[in-house]
């Protein structure tokens, strides 16, 4: 008999053991994020519009682990959920599908509308596991160029500051109007989406957000995110209606990282869906940058019942989360 339930502290020996095939310092990671969530009492008991940190949920056959699923609202929009985590064993896709089946259903529920996962282009099969299975669609795709040996033109630094609450609004609006018409629907973001968290100190990331203003008009909108104090991603949003340099925004942003570590690794994020991916990526290419990792945004709108069809275990690590350093 199989039964799916929320993944408390006492599972950890289990899964432990059952991502023991990793390497130790992933093994590490891994476990220490995943037992995080199961701490969060407060969490677990609050309304989906309060919640603010993930949580897990595994299947049991008896007393066996087949598989666990981790689900994250978006911070300023709880209503729209994340899949970022799925582990069952290999060939048991039926397990993965319970899984995603059940969180669709348990958080439709009680009002998402729109749930999202990021999966690396060459998991062909868990792809197809989300379009087919699960009713997901593909949106676009995200990619992560390594800012290595970074050289730049153009040395000057912009005059960026730090975000406010009050910009939210027209940040929100400069990242919509940037979109292709085509993803704007799956895409869009909601001014809460641009705001500090309300249990910011309790992220599993670290977040700084700036604006670039020409006058009264917000003409850029910079993030440099970290889960490791190491990696760094650098996400740019800007204004079509002007033309701004991508080295004095890029080489602003290393400044900024630069202050706080002497050793780092940066990565610029290159989203598809966006009208200037054409030119970003004509220009990283100019500047001999390397992609190193590129992932299938999938998509659904809205949940509904899905159906069920059908000893190594597989881990998928999905979002901004999974940087590649290779």
């Amino acid at each position: 008999m199989t039964r799916i339930r929320k993944l408390f502290c006492f599972d950890y020996p289990k899964i432990k053991k059952m991502i023991s095939y990793l390497g130790s310092d992933e093994n590490d990671q891994f476990l220490k994020a995943i037992m995080e969530e199961p701490a969060g009492i407060l969490n677990n008991i609050l309304p989906l519009q309060y919640k603010f940190k993930p949580e897990s949920y595994i299947l049991l056959e008896g007393e066996d682990i087949l598989g666990m699923l981790t689900a994250a609202p978006t911070d300023g929009n709880p209503y729209k959920i994340n899949i970022t985590r799925l582990i069952f064993k290999q060939d048991y896709y039926n397990v993965g599908k319970q899984l995603i089946e059940f969180i669709i259903a348990k958080y439709g529920a009680k009002g998402a509308h729109s749930f999202t996962v990021y999966i690396d282009k060459s998991h062909d099969e868990l792809c197809n596991l989300f379009i087919n299975g699960c009713g997901f669609r593909q949106c676009s795709y995200e990619n992560l160029w390594k800012l290595e040996n970074f050289v730049a033109a153009n040395k000057d630094l912009a005059k960026f500051r730090h975000l406010q609450n009050s910009d939210a609004k027209a940040v929100a609006k400069l990242y919509n109007n940037e979109l292709n018409n085509l993803y704007k629907p799956s895409m869009e973001r909601i001014p809460q989406e641009f705001r500090e968290p309300l249990f910011a100190g309790n992220k599993s990331y670290y977040k700084n957000r700036y604006v670039l203003e020409n006058g009264n008009n917000l003409i850029a909108y910079l993030s440099i995110t970290t889960v490791d104090n190491i990696n760094f991603i650098i996400d740019i949003s800007t204004n079509k209606g002007y033309q701004i340099d991508y080295d004095t925004l890029i080489n602003f942003a290393l400044a900024e990282i630069s202050r706080r570590k002497s050793h780092f690794s940066a990565f610029l994020k290159h989203r598809q869906y966006a009208q200037n991916a054409d030119n970003l990526e004509e220009y990283l290419h100019q500047r001999n940058l390397n992609c190193i990792q590129t992932q299938c945004v999938l998509v659904k709108d809205f949940y509904r019942p899905i159906k069920d069809t059908e000893n190594t275990l597989k881990v998928f690590l999905f979002g901004e989360n999974n940087v590649l350093t290779n």
